[in-house]
Formats: structure tokens, sequence, C-alpha cells
């Protein structure tokens, strides 16, 4: 399957936190502490998280409940102003390490491990959105998840 590098710069540490805020703020959005809380959070996750686990791992480092209904709010901002990914089939998040570039997105999900990779294939997407202008929609951002094995838990 051929496959489009990424034109856009991978941020990570701080500069991914930074360029999180920028784009929140940019959006006209506020920088709480609880919203960097809980993008430090997400961001620390190398598989999808759900706001379960953000609101237990919160709850525990500040030492006071942190109400998942609260973060499922955070996260949702998040997903709208594309500091996040949704893994639909998971019902949890992918912090997006590109914050402010908007593409479409498939995600390979390992049924073992839960890791989750991105990739990008226009071929794939491109036909997705013509389908989708077909069927008489407008701005259609396509994300498809699929699900196999890794290379790791494959081996």
């Amino acid at each position: 399957m051929a496959t489009h590098a990424h034109s856009h710069y991978e941020h990570s540490g701080d500069d991914l936190i930074d360029a999180a805020r920028h784009t929140l703020t940019d959006s006209g959005e506020q920088w709480t502490n609880m919203r960097q809380s809980v993008f430090e959070e997400l961001a620390r996750h190398d598989k999808p998280a759900s706001a379960y686990d953000i609101a237990d791992n919160l709850s525990q480092s500040r030492g006071k409940r942190v109400a998942p209904n609260s973060v499922y709010r955070i996260l949702d901002l998040f997903v709208r102003t594309n500091l996040a990914n949704r893994i639909e089939s998971a019902n949890a998040y992918l912090v997006n390490t590109h914050p402010g570039c908007r593409h479409d997105c498939i995600f390979l999900i390992c049924d073992d491990c839960g890791k989750a990779t991105h990739l990008d294939d226009e071929r794939v997407t491109g036909a997705l959105r013509e389908a989708g202008k077909d069927a008489g929609f407008t701005d259609v951002r396509p994300v498809v998840e699929m699900r196999g094995l890794c290379d790791d838990c494959a081996a």
C-alpha cells in the first residue's frame, strides 16, 4: 500500500505541550491548568487511553478525585481542536503529535497489545472523501480504523 510521509513536524516533550497550547488558544479556547494536566497525561501514553484511565491517573497524582465526565469534556474539546484523535473502536484517545495540522487518519490497532499506529494513504482517504461527496456530504474527513496484530505481537 502506498503511503505518504507526513509533511509536518512531529512535536514531543515540552515542544508538544507548547504547540498544543498555541493551537488551543489560537482557536479561541483557554489553556487552563486542568486542560494542560489532561493533555500531559494523554501525551504520556504510547497507546490509546480512555477518559477513565486519565481521570484515575490524575486523581492519584493530584491527591483528589478527578471526574471522568470532566476529562471527557476536555478530550472532546481536544478532538474538536485537533489536539487529540479518538479511537472509536476502543473508546479511547491518542494525542496528536502535530497539533494544528488537519489531515485524514488511518489507524492500525493491535488486537493484542492495543498499540495504535497512524498512517497516511491518500488513495484510500481520497476515495472515501469522494464517496462522501457523491453521497451529498461536504467537509468529509475520513477516519479509518483497522485491527490486526502489530509486528511485535505477531512474532
